[in-house]
């Protein structure tokens, strides 16, 4: 099998997460990738911890379980730092990205000795100003995509914006401001 690439994305129950997981494996299966993308769900409540999962990989992936040793995290939530391992198994010579006001010097003393690279992004910032609510997932998402280098970031942009086409007709102001949100994220990503 080819090199795969797993990551783990953190949020919370309606913060958009899992949706955001599903984005990236529909993308990169439209590109031609062979993907996963599934959440793993605690109490089914609006609000509670939630997890979910991609693996991208260029050969059919045979693997079929939790990931436990993700080459990336997405945390959409920062209030989760406290109350959830998110470095959990991260590999060093991965990353994390959290959403989060703090420069990635003010995170790194809250990971538990994490010592990968380590990226911030005001996620909620970017999709208040471009989609007039915290709709933290599409920066997320973004950001992921341009720190992981999964899938070219002007391929992914050209392929999110058929998917958001498709799945908002009716409503072009929607596509409009989640590409803007995805461009701003993946220009406004700081990372050490």
């Amino acid at each position: 099998m080819g090199k795969m690439i797993e990551v783990r994305w953190h949020g919370r129950g309606g913060q958009g997460a899992k949706t955001a997981s599903l984005l990236l494996a529909e993308v990169a299966f439209s590109t031609g990738k062979y993907v996963q993308g599934f959440p793993e769900y605690g109490p089914e409540r609006m609000g509670a911890p939630i997890t979910a999962y991609n693996r991208v990989c260029n050969d059919p992936i045979t693997l079929h379980c939790n990931i436990y040793k993700p080459d990336y995290v997405a945390v959409v939530d920062e209030t989760l730092i406290n109350n959830v391992d998110v470095t959990a198994g991260l590999k060093e010579e991965g990353a994390i990205v959290i959403n989060t006001t703090k420069s990635p010097e003010e995170i790194i003393p809250l990971l538990k000795g994490y010592k990968g690279k380590v990226y911030t992004i005001d996620a909620r910032k970017i999709s208040e100003e471009e989609l007039g609510m915290n709709f933290p997932n599409t920066p997320m998402l973004g950001a992921i995509v341009r720190i992981s280098h999964i899938i070219d970031k002007d391929v992914f942009k050209e392929h999110i914006e058929q998917s958001f086409k498709h799945k908002f007709a009716t409503k072009p102001q929607v596509i409009k401001g989640n590409m803007a949100a995805l461009k701003r994220s993946m220009e406004e990503v700081k990372g050490l």
